[in-house]
C-alpha cells in the first residue's frame, strides 16, 4: 500500500508534516493520526477490501483449528487499515465484510441444525462489526489511535457476549492465544485485557510502520519506539500470572471417563440415551478393573461430561441402578452429567455428585444454555417456520448458582460446556473456592468440525485466567486436562472410548482477574467510547474550516 492525502488538512495525516520551520518534522510526528480523506494509493477502494477481507481470514488462522495465534495483531491491523480515514458508510461495509470473512467459516459446525441457522448465526455476529469498523474510523484521528482501537475491540466483544439471547463470544481475539505470550494477561484482567493487547500490538506495530514509511530518515526513533513498546507488551504477559497468584494446595487424582456415543456427528445422537448411559457406565468399571489390576492409580474421584446420562435417573430407576453400580465399583464419588427433569417438562443440565455409599448429592445446573440447541426461544414463533426445531423436544432452564461443587474434601469449579464461553461462571465458581476448573461437556455433534478444539482453546485461557488446572471431560471428545499455564498435558482422541487418571494440583485463593471481575472490561469499554466521542466532537467543531472531513470523489465540474 502507499499512503497519499487528497485532503486540504495534510498536516493531521500520517507523516504528511508542513515544513514550515526547523522543528517542523517533529510536529504531529510522536503521535500521528490517520486523517479523514486518508488515501492507500491510486486503487484505494481495492487496497482497502483486501485489507478488510485479509482482517477477518487472519483472525480465523489465529484461532483453533488452525492456530496461527500470531495472525491475531494482524487482524486488528489491517481492520485499521480498511477503514481509517474513510467515509462512515464505507467502513460500515468494510466492517462487515471483515466480520463475515471471520464467522462465515468460523461457526461452520453450526450446520448440524441447518445452513440457514449456521447462516443466520454468522450473520448476527457480523452485524457487531459494523459498529466497531465505524468507531475505528473515528478514533484513528486522534492522538494515540491505536489505544483507542484496542479498546473497541474490546467493546465489540463484551457486547457481542451478552445480547442478544445471553451472547455468544465465539471468536474473540483472546481465545487465539490460550497457551501464548499474550495468554497471562487473561491472570490480571481476563479475556478482555488479553484481547486489547493483541489488538493494541496490532495498532502500534501498524504505527510504527507508517511512520517509518513517512519519516524518509526523520523521526525513526519513534517508529522504533513502537515496536519497542510491542514488545514490551508480549514480554509483560510472561510476567502477568505471576502477580498475586494464588497457592498450590494439594495433589488431587482425578479420573476421567469419555465413554463415546453411537452416530457422531448427527443431530440425533442424543436418540440412544441408554447407549450413551452404558457406555459411560462401561468406562467406570474398566477403570475400576484397571485399579484393581495395578495398570491405572485409585482416583479421588471420576468425572463424567455432560449428558453422560441423557436419562434422568431421579424418575428412572434402571438409570439409577446403572450410575449407583458403578460408584460403587469404582468406591470413589462420581460427578455425573445428566438431564433432571421437571414435573412441567422443563429440564435442568446437571452436573451430580454421585457418592458409593450415599448416593447423589451436591449438583450445578449450567447457567449458559445454547439457543435452538437446548431450548428453543420464542418457541410457538420459530417453530411455526423452522418444523425441525421441533427437535428439541424440551426446553432447558438455566441455573442460577455459582458451580462450586464440593467432591469429597476439594472444591471443583464446574462450568458445563457453553458455560466457559463466558467469563461469569468459571469466575463465580473460582470465587466460591472452587480449587479446580472441571468442564463437563457434550460436542458429539461437532467432532472433526473444529468446534472442539475452539473451546479447548477457551478453557485453556480459564485456567490461566484463575491459576487452576482445568479438566475437560467429554462425551466423545476432546477430554484434556490442562494445567494451569494453559499447556495441555493428556488430549483424548475424538468419537474414541478414553478413561485417564492425572494428577493435578489444587489451588487456594482468587488471581487478580478473579477479583476485578467485568472491572477491567467495563473499563476499556467505556476507554473506547469515550475515544469515539471525543473523536465525534472534535470533527463537527472543525467541520465549518475543515474541507478535509469529506472523502474526494473526484475533480468538481466547472
Amino acid at each position: 500500500m502507499v499512503a497519499e492525502h487528497t485532503g486540504a488538512d495534510t498536516a493531521s495525516d500520517i507523516g504528511q508534516v508542513p515544513a514550515t520551520g526547523a522543528d517542523a518534522p517533529r510536529r504531529g510526528g510522536r503521535f500521528a493520526v490517520i486523517a479523514p480523506g486518508h488515501r492507500w494509493g491510486r486503487h484505494d477502494l481495492l487496497w482497502r477490501c483486501a485489507a478488510a477481507l485479509g482482517s477477518g481470514l487472519a483472525q480465523l488462522l489465529a484461532l483453533p483449528p488452525h492456530d496461527l495465534w500470531w495472525l491475531g495483531p494482524l487482524s486488528a491491523a489491517l481492520l485499521v487499515c480498511a477503514v481509517a480515514g474513510t467515509r462512515m458508510r464505507r467502513a460500515a461495509w468494510l466492517g462487515a465484510l471483515a466480520g463475515a470473512s471471520l464467522m462465515v467459516p468460523l461457526v461452520q459446525w453450526q450446520d448440524i441444525f441447518g445452513v440457514d441457522v449456521w447462516l443466520l448465526i454468522a450473520a448476527a455476529e457480523t452485524v457487531y462489526f459494523l459498529p466497531m469498523a465505524m468507531g475505528v474510523t473515528l478514533v484513528t484521528r486522534l492522538p494515540g489511535w491505536p489505544l483507542w482501537t484496542a479498546a473497541l475491540w474490546v467493546g465489540q466483544e463484551a457486547l457481542r457476549a451478552r445480547w442478544p439471547l445471553g451472547g455468544f463470544p465465539w471468536g474473540k481475539l483472546a481465545f487465539a492465544q490460550p497457551d501464548t505470550l499474550f495468554a497471562g494477561y487473561a491472570a490480571l484482567g481476563s479475556s478482555a485485557l488479553v484481547s486489547l493487547a493483541v489488538a493494541l500490538t496490532g495498532g502500534l506495530l501498524l504505527w510504527s510502520v507508517l511512520r517509518a514509511v513517512h519519516a524518509k530518515g526523520r523521526d525513526l526513533a519513534w517508529a522504533g519506539a513502537g515496536l519497542v513498546v510491542s514488545a514490551a507488551i508480549m514480554v509483560g504477559g510472561t510476567l502477568a500470572p505471576k502477580i498475586g497468584s494464588p497457592t498450590p494446595t494439594e495433589t488431587v487424582t482425578v479420573g476421567m471417563v469419555q465413554g463415546n456415543v453411537p452416530n457422531v456427528g448427527e443431530m440425533s445422537i442424543l436418540g440412544e440415551r441408554m447407549q450413551v448411559l452404558n457406555n459411560h457406565a462401561d468406562g467406570v468399571h474398566e477403570l475400576a478393573e484397571a485399579v484393581r489390576a495395578g495398570e491405572q492409580p485409585r482416583p479421588d474421584m471420576v468425572l463424567l461430561p455432560e449428558n453422560a446420562s441423557d436419562i434422568d435417573p431421579f424418575r428412572d430407576k434402571a438409570a439409577e441402578e446403572i450410575i449407583s453400580e458403578a460408584a460403587e465399583d469404582i468406591g470413589v464419588p462420581l460427578l455425573w452429567g445428566l438431564s433432571r427433569f421437571n414435573d412441567d417438562g422443563t429440564r435442568h443440565v446437571q452436573s451430580v455428585v454421585w457418592d458409593p455409599d450415599t448416593g447423589p448429592g451436591e449438583h450445578y445446573n449450567k447457567r449458559y444454555l445454547v439457543p435452538f440447541g437446548e431450548y428453543i426461544p420464542y418457541r410457538d414463533f420459530f417453530t411455526q417456520f423452522v418444523e425441525r426445531l421441533e427437535q428439541v423436544g424440551s426446553d432447558a432452564l438455566p441455573g442460577t448458582e455459582p458451580g462450586a461443587v464440593d467432591v469429597d474434601d476439594t472444591t471443583l469449579a464446574v462450568g458445563i460446556c457453553f458455560d466457559v464461553a463466558f467469563d461469569e461462571p468459571v469466575r463465580d465458581a473460582v470465587a466460591e473456592g472452587g480449587e479446580i476448573i472441571v468442564i463437563p461437556t457434550n460436542n458429539a455433534n461437532y467432532n472433526f468440525t473444529g468446534q472442539t478444539d475452539q473451546q479447548l482453546a477457551i478453557t485453556q485461557l480459564r485456567a490461566v485466567e484463575h491459576g487452576r488446572p482445568a479438566v475437560v471431560v467429554s462425551t466423545s471428545g476432546v477430554s484434556a486436562v490442562v494445567e494451569s499455564d494453559g499447556s495441555v498435558t493428556h488430549r483424548s482422541p475424538e468419537a474414541e472410548a478414553d478413561i485417564h487418571v492425572a494428577e493435578v494440583e489444587g489451588v487456594d485463593g482468587p488471581t487478580v482477574a478473579t477479583r476485578m471481575g467485568a472491572a477491567p472490561e467495563t473499563a476499556l469499554t467505556g476507554l473506547g467510547l469515550a475515544a469515539v466521542l471525543v473523536a465525534v466532537v472534535s470533527r463537527r467543531r472543525s467541520r465549518p474550516t475543515n474541507i478535509s472531513d469529506r472523502e474526494p470523489s473526484g475533480p468538481r465540474k466547472r
